[in-house]
């Protein structure tokens, strides 16, 4: 066995799943991140409750994080880059931006996804009106315990608007995919807002609906049947205001009409688009991206998690719009991977 150990490039939960099961094996790991601390999204960006455990986000990827600091097999660099990879599986050398130099194995990229910047919807008010926000910043007012307040004025809402699918499935900004999260995630928050604030009416606005596999009852129907969100099928097509109140105009699809509908608060939900940087990575350490700009795995089923070169692996969101649970199991893949075909010592002992 090599007595190199594996770089992972990432820590938020699909790294940290990396490292941890690298390290149980007893390969050690070596975690950069250019964050200046661990966790990824759900703890840089204060992620509430997380679908669909119902874990706060601080308490299961914070356990995590802790989980693979006090590992002594795994080393964590924080406010750290690699510039440069070169080498051939099993005598890879990573030199970071600081100069340091790491001898590895292998290397597992879990660099995740960048939130859709909103301004790029300027149509729907995010940037010109205060009240317009979006569902990461609902997340942190809820895990933060300020409950549901109006930027503006400080004010409990009466009224909410959640937009889907900003962001997502929409070729006009050149964002064709689905978010595959998103409307879970809206229903999850709506109900977290009628829990805080049982006399806020919560609605959501869609295209489609896309809770998929087992969570259309625990937060499609139960969103509806008992937290009363209403659910309209609308075309959206601005955000304004009266004066007074945001003001949500566009055409329910089922009816056929156009509908303007006044509101305290309008929350963009918003999509997950490839990491701001992609194209960095993708010349560093000399792996593809595909059409949307994601880093391309080499294929589907045959070889898991690999990329275009050999011994550099890829998991969780930054292939694509991806779950916190997902993201976490193929962590795990990825590091059997990497154990398993990075080392040439290892395959002629398997040989």
């Amino acid at each position: 066995m090599s007595d190199k150990p594996i770089l992972i490039v990432g820590g938020g939960p699909a790294g940290l799943s990396a490292a941890h099961a690298a390290a149980a094996s007893g390969r050690k790991a070596v975690i950069v991140e250019k964050a200046d601390r661990l966790g990824g999204a759900p703890i840089l960006q204060g992620y509430a409750k997380l679908v669909p455990s119902h874990e706060w986000a601080k308490d299961a990827i914070g356990g995590m994080v802790a989980r693979v600091q006090a590992n002594p097999n795994v080393t964590v660099l924080t406010g750290a880059e690699v510039q440069a990879f070169d080498g051939a599986p099993g005598a890879f050398v990573a030199t970071l931006k600081d100069g340091r130099k790491l001898e590895v194995d292998a290397a597992i990229l879990a660099t995740g996804f960048t939130h859709f910047d909103s301004l790029n919807k300027p149509e729907w008010g995010f940037g010109t009106y205060p009240d317009v926000v979006t569902t990461v910043q609902v997340e942190q007012m809820i895990s933060s315990g300020a409950g549901i307040r109006c930027p503006s004025d400080g004010r409990v809402p009466d009224r909410v608007a959640i937009l889907l699918c900003v962001g997502s499935r929409d070729r006009q900004i050149g964002r064709e995919w689905c978010s595959k999260i998103c409307c879970t995630v809206s229903a999850n928050i709506a109900m977290e807002i009628r829990e805080l604030s049982p006399k806020t009416n919560v609605y959501i606005y869609y295209m489609d609906i896309r809770t998929f596999g087992l969570l259309e009852g625990d937060y499609y129907w139960k969103s509806q049947e008992e937290a009363k969100v209403k659910y309209i099928k609308a075309r959206i097509a601005e955000v304004t205001s009266d004066g007074n109140r945001l003001v949500v105009k566009g055409e329910d699809t089922l009816v056929k009409r156009p509908i303007t509908i006044p509101f305290d608060m309008v929350v963009h939900a918003i999509g997950m688009d490839p990491n701001v940087d992609n194209m960095t990575l993708s010349a560093v350490f000399g792996v593809g991206l595909n059409r949307y700009g994601y880093i391309d795995k080499a294929t589907t089923y045959a070889h898991l998690a690999e990329t275009n070169r050999p011994g550099v692996y890829v998991c969780g969101a930054a292939t694509g719009p991806e779950t916190i649970d997902d993201s976490i199991a193929q962590g795990q893949a990825a590091a059997l991977a990497a154990l398993t075909g990075a080392g040439v010592p290892m395959l002629k002992a398997a040989e």
